[in-house]
C-alpha cells in the first residue's frame, strides 16, 4: 500500500543506482579474490548469511545496540499518540514505537519493511522537545520507512563488513598457513588489500552519497505530511545544538548509527564533510526547509498561511 508520504523518483533512483554499482563492485571483489585465492567460497557463505542476518533481524539488532526497548501505549501514551496521528494522516501501518534510555537527543526507523518497522526515540530528544517539534521529527523516521530507505541503507552499509571478512580471512590463511611462503603470496597478500581498499572506498563513498540525499528527502516529505517545515527545522536546531552538550564518549559509541539517526552524533572534520558525513550539513537542511516554508506559504507560528 503506497502511503500519502510526497514521493521521490530521486530518491528511488538513487537508491536503484547505487544498488546497482554497490553489486557490480562486490561482484567483481568476490571474482577477484577467487581468482586470487583460489578458495573463497566458505566465506562468501559466511557473508551471505550474515547480510541475511542483518537484513531479516536488522531492527532488533538497533535496538539491542541502542538500549531500546518496545513500550506500549499505556506506557508511553504521547508518544503513540504523535505516532497513530502521523500515521493516519500518511495512510500507512503502525510500526512498532521503542524508546531507548539514552541523554543522546535523537531518533531513528529500521526494519525491513512498512510491516515489520520500529521507530525509536531516546528519552534525551523526548524531554527536549515540544509535542509540535517531536511530531516533525517522527514523520521524517515514517517517511524513511515509507520511502523504504531504510532496508537499503541496512544492506548498503552491510556490504562492507563483507570485504573485510574477506581479507581477514585471506590474510590469516595465510598467516597460520605455514612459514613457507614464497614473494608469490606476498604478492597476493599485498594485491587482496588493495582490492579491498579500493572496494571499501568506492563502497563509502556511494552510500554515504545516498546516505545525505536521504535525509533531505525524509525532511521534505515530513514537512509536507506534517505543513509545518519551520517546526521541524527548530526540532533539528534544537537537537544540533544539544548533542554539543553530550559528552564524547557517548556520541562516539553511538556514531555507529549515524547513517540511521535524524542528526549525526559526531560529524566529519571540515575537510571530509562533503564527501564522508552520512548527513547534510545542519545549514543545507535549513535552507532546504526554509524553501519548502516559502513554497507552503507558511507563516510565523509555524501554521500554513490560508488567507490567500
Amino acid at each position: 500500500m503506497r502511503s500519502r508520504f510526497e514521493p521521490d523518483r530521486q530518491l528511488t533512483a538513487r537508491m536503484v543506482v547505487t544498488m546497482f554499482l554497490l553489486g557490480l563492485v562486490y561482484v567483481a571483489f568476490v571474482a577477484a579474490l577467487i581468482a586470487l585465492l583460489k578458495s573463497v567460497a566458505l566465506v562468501v557463505v559466511i557473508a551471505g548469511a550474515l547480510l541475511i542476518a542483518q537484513f531479516w533481524y536488522s531492527d532488533r539488532i538497533a535496538l539491542y545496540a541502542m538500549r531500546g526497548q518496545i513500550v506500549t501505549a499505556e506506557e508511553e501514551p504521547e508518544l503513540h499518540g504523535v505516532i497513530d496521528r502521523l500515521c493516519a494522516t500518511a495512510d500507512m501501518p503502525k510500526p512498532r514505537v521503542a524508546v531507548s534510555h539514552m541523554d543522546l537527543p535523537n531518533a531513528f526507523a529500521t526494519g525491513r519493511n512498512a510491516d515489520h518497522a520500529v521507530v525509536c526515540v531516546t528519552t534525551g530528544l523526548l524531554r527536549r522537545l515540544e509535542t509540535d517539534e517531536l511530531e516533525g521529527v517522527l514523520a521524517h523516521e515514517l517517511s524513511h520507512v515509507a520511502h523504504r530507505d531504510v532496508a537499503v541503507i541496512t544492506i548498503a552499509s552491510f556490504l562492507g563488513v563483507i570485504a573485510g571478512l574477506m581479507v581477514r580471512f585471506a590474510f590469516y590463511s595465510q598467516l597460520f598457513g605455514g612459514r613457507n611462503r614464497d614473494q608469490n603470496t606476498a604478492a597476493v597478500i599485498g594485491v587482496v588489500m588493495l582490492v579491498s581498499a579500493a572496494v571499501y572506498a568506492i563502497s563509502l563513498l556511494l552510500i554515504r552519497a545516498l546516505s545525505r540525499y536521504r535525509e533531505l528527502a525524509a525532511d521534505r516529505a515530513a514537512a509536507m505530511l506534517t505543513g509545518k517545515p519551520s517546526v521541524l527545522a527548530s526540532a533539528l536546531t534544537k537537537v544540533s545544538g544539544d548533542m554539543a552538550r553530550i559528552p564524547t564518549k557517548d556520541l562516539r559509541t553511538a556514531q555507529a548509527f549515524n547513517a540511521f539517526f535524524f542528526a549525526p552524533a559526531l560529524k566529519a572534520g571540515d575537510a571530509l564533510q562533503g564527501l564522508l558525513s552520512t548527513h547534510p550539513s545542519l545549514e543545507r537542511r535549513i535552507e532546504e526547509l526554509g524553501k519548502i516554508s516559502a513554497q507552503l506559504g507558511e507563516v510565523a507560528g509555524g501554521e500554513p498561511d490560508t488567507t490567500a
